[in-house]
């Protein structure tokens, strides 16, 4: 099994910036998608940024593109969400998934497609 675990939340003003990191361990699990979701009190979780594990390309919900940069370091088994010029709405715990399955264009954000989850990180930005 994949266990997935999540760092560097945090608060911040608008504007700044904060860098989560996702460390993966357990048994190795081919995956083929990597992935950061963000769920706000009383909404669904909503897939915010991914990327394919071959490297060849990573995918934006449009609210966080030119902001958010996602990327991955194989070789420390890690997956990294750099956020700058953060605003209020971006608050919400950020969780990183992984899938094992391949995904079309329409299913790269479904939660559901994401068998690996970690428990997540708090993100509050004040305005």
């Amino acid at each position: 099994q994949v266990q997935l675990a999540e760092s560097g939340g945090g608060s911040v003003q608008t504007g700044g910036s904060l860098r989560l990191s996702c460390a993966r361990s357990g048994t190795y699990v081919r995956t083929t998608h990597l992935a950061w979701f963000r769920q706000a009190p009383n909404k669904e979780r909503e897939g915010v940024a991914m990327i394919t594990t071959d490297y060849t390309k990573t995918y934006y919900v449009d609210s966080v593109k030119g902001r958010f940069t996602i990327s991955q370091d194989a070789a420390k088994n890690m997956v990294y969400l750099q956020m700058d010029d953060l605003k209020p709405e971006d608050t919400a715990m950020y969780f990183c998934a992984a899938s094992v399955t391949l995904l079309g264009r329409a299913s790269l954000f479904t939660p559901g497609k994401y068998g690996f989850w970690g428990g997540g990180s708090q993100v509050t930005v004040s305005s």
